[in-house]
């Protein structure tokens, strides 16, 4: 009698775990459902072709933030009282390296809004772009920019033709400047030019060098293949 007893209590408990069971997979889908597709994404692993969009902060050589599409990092930025440069976030093929040696960025400027004006080298789109297979939405990532030196001077004189005292510039503050892909058309002033900010590294009563390389990236996947 004892025995029946406990097999009946036995039976009783797992019919009540299973019941609990298939109410936390009830809500468990409910809200799988409420999600639509996106769910899946979150097991999905970026490979060659996919088109993946991603949030990004870019770093000086002294680690300071000088351009990202991130809330998080300009709110940050904003709150030590530093300046940064305000980007869209960036939409690219996984595993197709740029046929060009600039990206245009689209960055926010109080004069001019939203537009499409600054300058991403094709190495920074590259090292970014190498590792975005086998990433999922959400990852993130550090990443070193390599030969990212790129050092350039101006004299006094050149300054001075673009309204510009050397005296007034100093040691380790930034320099905007204008790039362009066609270096030969820029001299003849029919190419698009770009802006790029660099870092003074190098003043005399002579000339200045300006670093415009960026060795660092941070990079969050958003979305992989997301319908429009």
């Amino acid at each position: 009698m004892g025995e029946k007893k406990q097999k009946e209590e036995l039976k009783k408990k797992v019919y009540q775990v299973f019941i609990i069971g298939a109410c936390v997979l009830f809500v468990v889908l409910m809200i799988l459902s409420g999600m639509g597709s996106h769910w899946l994404t979150m097991f999905t692993v970026i490979k060659p072709g996919d088109t993946v969009v991603i949030d990004y902060t870019i770093y000086d050589a002294a680690g300071d933030p000088v351009m990202t599409s991130s809330q998080q990092a300009y709110t940050r930025a904003a709150e030590k009282g530093r300046d940064i440069i305000i980007s869209r976030q960036l939409s690219m093929t996984a595993g197709r390296n740029l046929t060009s040696t600039i990206f245009p960025v689209m960055i926010y400027t109080s004069t001019g809004g939203w537009t499409t004006q600054y300058a991403l080298f094709s190495s920074e789109y590259d090292a970014i772009n190498q590792q975005l297979v086998g990433m999922r939405t959400g990852d993130q990532k550090r990443i070193a920019i390599p030969n990212s030196s790129i050092e350039q001077e101006w004299s006094a004189a050149q300054l001075a033709n673009n309204s510009v005292n050397i005296s007034e510039l100093r040691t380790g503050e930034f320099f905007a400047l204008g790039v362009s892909d066609d270096p030969y058309g820029m001299m003849r002033n029919n190419s698009t030019t770009y802006t790029r900010v660099g870092e003074i590294t190098r003043r005399t009563n002579e000339s200045i060098v300006v670093d415009l390389g960026y060795p660092t990236v941070d990079i969050s996947i958003v979305s992989i293949n997301a319908k429009t």
